[in-house]
């Protein structure tokens, strides 16, 4: 073998580096170029053909969220969009390489898209970094010895958090995704969630009308007080209420009216408004 195919062939370590960055090439003449290029259809081709050579990084950066829920090919999606991003905004007269600048660029647009989007609830963006860290501490923990589960204290030692916000983090794990409210539960006779969720008792829209009602109730005279707890607690009719008052049936009606009549206005009116006299029994 010659020594022009030795050196062809390289190294180990270089066979290996140029695999490593197969999808990195070298363009950094094609980026001086872009710089120098004013708008226009030259400068369109080149920035298409540049986005279009570091593409395979992007999709490669991309696999490192498949396991944040979103489809394969939203994250391409996303990446290639950070990709552009990263040409458009990178500069080679500040001498760092477009791979340092893009790597970043591309991983930061994959990370807001999965931070806004993946989340079954969106919640605040402190609870979702301390989730992360948490998982990489348990993840790290469970490495040295996967046989205990690690317990807060230990998760804290590890990612340099206050227990409190292992606990945040540790909250924040199960909102990630959400459960169909047709999903069995377990222990429920394998009934829908949606079976054992609770529902709103109407009598709650009438807590505070009672609560307002309860003063205006004691104003009322005897009388009124009587006939109407008779009606609406008793079940009595206006006849049978006439009767143990000694009125006619007319008189329980006209009392009925003009006392409802009159809460109803009292209740609707204004804070301010001055209270009534109480009525003569």
């Amino acid at each position: 073998m010659d020594r022009t195919t030795t050196m062809d062939r390289g190294t180990g370590a270089e066979r290996t580096a140029r695999r490593r960055n197969r999808d990195a090439p070298d363009t950094a003449a094609s980026f001086a170029r872009l710089a120098g290029l004013p708008a226009g259809a030259e400068r369109d081709r080149l920035r298409q053909d540049l986005i279009a050579a570091w593409l395979p990084m992007a999709e490669r950066i991309s696999l490192r969220f498949r396991s944040s829920g979103e489809t394969p090919a939203d994250l391409r999606q996303v990446a290639a969009l950070g990709l552009v991003n990263a040409v458009d905004r990178y500069d080679p007269r500040l001498g760092h390489a477009f791979e340092t600048f893009a790597v970043p660029t591309i991983a930061g647009e994959l990370k807001r898209h999965i931070r806004d989007h993946a989340w079954s609830l969106h919640i605040p963006r402190r609870d979702q970094e301390l989730r992360t860290a948490v998982r990489a501490a348990q993840t790290a923990l469970g490495q040295r010895d996967a046989r205990t589960r690690p317990s807060p204290a230990e998760l804290a030692a590890e990612c340099g958090l206050s227990e409190d916000e292992v606990l945040r983090g540790l909250a924040a794990e199960g909102v990630h995704n959400t459960l169909s409210l047709d999903h069995p539960v377990l222990g429920a006779d394998d009934l829908p969630l949606s079976d054992t969720l609770g529902g709103t008792d109407p009598a709650l829209d009438l807590v505070v009308d009672r609560q307002s009602l309860t003063p205006l109730l004691r104003e009322l005279s005897e009388r009124e007080r009587y006939v109407l707890y008779w009606r609406f607690f008793g079940n009595l009719t206006q006849k049978q209420i006439g009767a143990r008052l000694g009125v006619s049936q007319m008189q329980i009606s006209r009392i009925l009216s003009r006392t409802c009549a009159r809460l109803r206005e009292e209740l609707l009116a204004p804070a301010a408004a001055p209270q009534r006299t109480p009525a003569p029994s």
